[in-house]
């Protein structure tokens, strides 16, 4: 391109590949729902360099401890981008950053997102905000600003990530975790809603490169297509998780994510006890089977990538279980009990499974 002089035009920033133009329209698009989340603490609105949340509100707390998190959705991302499905990905968004903060008792207060895209499409970019707005009225949280970032020639005009952070706030003498845990407490299992957010490297693998199925393809044991499946939300546990506060002693909870089952439950079980889990006490979505049987995936390599139909772990009192289940079954969260706390023996670990998944 050339001036009416013949001399090469200026650089620019459009030139260059950024929209920003494209970017303030995203922000238009998205004003809605992120209103959509708002909490009496916040203050101002979308468009601010920082956003705010009036601390005074924790003055109900004698000693306030803050927890935060941070996280993305890893490869999932790439599924959306196939499929042009994206808000979705919000809810998965939020569940990873905001299960996390829930997992010490902490109330998830606000979030911030980052969005880094190739191109900015604002319908496609307010459709990620929209989800991860509707994932943090799920979660109880606000979301107070976030980031949405053009990197042409990094990332391909259809390609993009998502990372967020989030703060909570818990009361310093009702932070749980492993100190509380004792022998004989019950091991309360949340049914995952799926895959959830982890494991896709392997999942994308198996589908794609060695089973070579389509996204588009239905399958049977899924009732579905195949994308729907591996697209289907993160759940979010984190009013679940408070609710169960309320109305039942809980000593720890666990978030299942990258690592699976046993090795996120190790994390809050503290020397001298042991996690014993019943494979018998649930049946894993047909999803979990199909990975491990066209990858030919042995068993303890799902477990330790994928969370096997459990997304969120409670430790209460043993004679607290059937309260927490009825408290869980009122809010259609499916739960049981899926083991105990015992005393470690001498070659034991933090957590194990035993026996065989029910039919």
């Amino acid at each position: 391109m050339s001036d009416s002089s013949g001399a090469p035009a200026g650089a620019s920033y459009a030139a260059a590949g950024v929209d920003i133009e494209a970017g303030d329209r995203a922000v238009e698009l998205m004003k809605e729902w992120v209103k959509k989340t708002r909490r009496p603490e916040v203050l101002g609105g979308i468009g601010g360099f920082a956003g705010l949340f009036d601390a005074s509100a924790l003055k109900r707390y004698e000693r306030p401890l803050l927890a935060s998190a941070t996280d993305g959705v890893g490869t999932k991302v790439d599924l959306a981008r196939q499929l042009g499905v994206y808000d979705s990905i919000g809810h998965d968004l939020v569940a990873m950053v905001m299960d996390d903060i829930v997992v010490c008792g902490a109330e998830p207060l606000f979030m911030t997102d980052y969005i880094c895209v190739g191109k900015v499409h604002p319908e496609r970019v307010a459709a990620i905000v929209k989800g991860i707005a509707e994932g943090c009225v799920l979660a109880g949280c606000a979301l107070i600003g976030g980031e949405t970032a053009e990197h042409p020639g990094l990332l391909g005009p259809d390609d993009f990530d998502v990372a967020g952070a989030g703060t909570g706030v818990v009361e310093a003498d009702r932070v749980l975790g492993a100190d509380r845990i004792q022998e004989g407490d019950a091991v309360i299992a949340m049914a995952s809603s799926g895959l959830h957010s982890n494991g896709y490297s392997l999942v994308r693998h198996v589908v794609f490169e060695r089973a070579k199925l389509r996204l588009d393809q239905e399958i049977a044991e899924f009732g579905r297509s195949l994308g729907e499946e591996l697209l289907e939300p993160t759940k979010i546990y984190s009013l679940d998780c408070l609710a169960l506060m309320r109305t039942t002693e809980v000593h720890a909870f666990s978030h299942i994510t990258g690592g699976g089952l046993a090795a996120n439950l190790a994390r809050v079980i503290p020397d001298g006890l042991h996690a014993t889990l019943d494979r018998g006490t649930w049946t894993p979505a047909p999803v979990f089977d199909l990975v491990g049987r066209e990858g030919r995936v042995e068993r303890l390599e799902l477990e330790k990538t994928l969370n096997m139909g459990v997304g969120m772990i409670a430790i209460v009192p043993g004679d607290s279980a059937d309260a927490a289940l009825t408290t869980l079954a009122d809010r259609g969260v499916e739960a049981w009990v899926a083991g105990e706390i015992t005393a470690r023996g001498e070659h034991s670990t933090g957590a194990a499974l035993h026996g065989d998944y029910a039919a």
